[in-house]
């Protein structure tokens, strides 16, 4: 079976359930104060939390102070420590619910997160290509020169998935190390690496695609079952997506079939108060309109464009409200269900793990990650990450 089958974007659904015309069992009780962490001021991830925030001020009187966080640790440390409500987070939410990568540390673990809702906009994630080297799919790859961004464990994974998707590993390419996400583009543009991974829209992008070299992105086919597959296996959080917007001339009269995933994921503790969670996804879609055009990629928290069968459990107060309006299914119900048993025997394996955890950090993590794959394997779940 495809592995994007089962999903159900709410576009399938009648007219008449995405309206804000639709009874609603309980009322919009919100906080007098809220508080979030997002991405630096200059990010649509802030700009966003900002227009999110008028509107709730505005209709429900409670104000939202937004802290600024420049990387994941910043914007996720408040959100473990119960000083923020809420992070309008990057894919490092979905490693912290894992465990993984920069989690896979004493200090942290896997986080009992839960999802309030997600933007997904007209753009795409991606690596780029320089647009001379007739580069149509990712298994044209192969060879060829991929930066390798240290530090960055986001942006490496995806790399990753993408030679997944055309069937190939790092192996298969030359790796070309860089300290930074923008030095990287410096190397495509100057001849000395051939792609790194990015959106579609990013300003590195925009030069890439404006320099002698130009820009082209790999083609993801949407029937390719194996490719998603293998996609998927790597990094089970994209989506195939037709990308509408993005550098080298990509438009909603020229797309890409390619892929995407949520930007930002707005995600609380599991304990978050029912109320506030309630309020919150309820709100948004009820005053949908006020905020949509307000930041860049608002309009991405459209009902339609929920995947509600996606990788991070949804808060139990967010599944009410959609069984409320009639858009929560069996099969839904079923995906939660094994997201919140995969969360449990990760939280049970990281106390066991800790009863007798080694001291050095090195092997701290090595043992950590050995004991997590073992938990899931016998739970019968995919560890994912190795």
């Amino acid at each position: 079976m495809h592995p994007f089958a089962h999903r159900l974007l709410i576009a399938a659904l009648p007219l008449s359930l995405l309206g804000a015309a639709v009874s609603h069992a309980s009322e919009v009780e919100l906080p007098r104060t809220m508080a979030w962490t997002a991405y630096g001021t200059n990010s649509s991830g802030y700009a966003q939390a900002v227009a999110i925030g008028n509107m709730l001020q505005n209709h429900y009187g409670s104000s939202v102070r937004i802290l600024p966080g420049d990387n994941d640790v910043s914007r996720m440390t408040p959100l473990k420590q119960g000083r923020v409500d809420l992070c309008a987070c990057g894919i490092a939410s979905y490693y912290g619910a894992e465990g993984v990568m920069m989690f896979a540390d004493r200090d942290w673990g896997p986080q009992p997160l839960r999802v309030i809702t997600t933007s997904t906009a007209s753009f795409g994630l991606s690596l780029a290509v320089a647009g001379d080297l007739g580069v149509e799919t990712p298994a044209d790859l192969a060879g060829k020169r991929i930066a390798y961004i240290r530090g960055d464990d986001a942006l490496n994974k995806g790399t990753e998935a993408y030679l997944a998707f055309g069937g190939l590993t790092w192996d298969d390419v030359e790796r070309v190390d860089y300290p930074g996400y923008a030095r990287s583009f410096d190397g495509i543009i100057a001849g000395d690496v051939d792609a790194s991974f990015t959106t579609t829209v990013t300003p590195p992008a925009q030069q890439l695609a404006s320099s002698p070299r130009g820009i082209s992105w790999p083609v993801l086919d949407p029937n390719d079952e194996a490719g998603w597959e293998r996609m998927a296996a790597v990094a089970p959080y994209f989506q195939p997506h037709e990308v509408t917007a993005g550098a080298g001339g990509i438009s909603a009269d020229n797309p890409v079939p390619s892929a995407s995933y949520p930007y930002p994921i707005v995600v609380a503790n599991q304990d978050l108060d029912d109320k506030v969670a309630y309020g919150l996804i309820r709100a948004m879609n009820d005053h949908y309109d006020d905020y949509k055009d307000n930041a860049p990629g608002a309009v991405g928290y459209a009902l339609e464009y929920q995947d509600l069968q996606w990788v991070v459990p949804f808060h139990d107060a967010v599944v009410e409200y959609y069984k409320e309006i009639d858009v929560w299914t069996d099969d839904m119900q079923a995906h939660q269900d094994q997201l919140v048993e995969r969360q449990n025997v990760l939280l049970q394996a990281w106390e066991a793990f800790m009863a007798d955890a080694p001291s050095d950090s090195d092997a701290f993590t090595t043992e950590w990650m050995a004991a997590r794959a073992s938990a899931l394997t016998d739970a019968g779940f995919e560890p994912i990450f190795e």
